[in-house]
């Protein structure tokens, strides 16, 4: 396989979505991965910062609904909600929120760890490449 340039690598639609049924709405919602960019800064929202600017601790304040409000879009990728709406978001249904933020860190590719990483608590990082796919 050729290795890309970076014009290809910028050219490349990479962006994964999946629409969800919700019955208890009534519909289908689209999710999308999050970008690099909004992942980074949706893990920093995870965190409490102490006076010095170091990280004290774990914000859970409506994970999910910040969650929903970065990767919940409309037909045409435009969000559904901004950040300023997380708390009206946070207040649906939990169980909807729950499966719904199941589906956002899947193509987001944020696993369970991602909450351990942010507080610091993971173990050390692996070393040396992966041969699997």
């Amino acid at each position: 396989m050729a290795l890309l340039t970076r014009a290809q690598i910028d050219e490349a639609d990479d962006t994964a979505f999946e629409d969800v049924p919700v019955s208890e709405w009534g519909g289908e919602v689209r999710l999308v991965g999050m970008s690099g960019t909004d992942r980074n800064a949706y893990q920093t929202s995870l965190l409490r910062f102490g006076p010095d600017g170091k990280p004290i601790g774990v914000n859970m304040d409506n994970r999910d609904a910040r969650l929903l409000a970065r990767c919940l879009v409309d037909e045409d990728g435009q969000p559904l909600y901004t950040l300023k709406d997380v708390a009206a978001l946070g207040a649906k249904n939990g169980a909807v929120i729950e499966r719904l933020a199941v589906v956002a860190r899947r193509l987001s590719g944020l696993g369970e760890r991602a909450v351990e990483e942010a507080e610091g608590n993971s173990g050390p990082a692996q070393s040396g490449s992966s041969t699997s796919a």
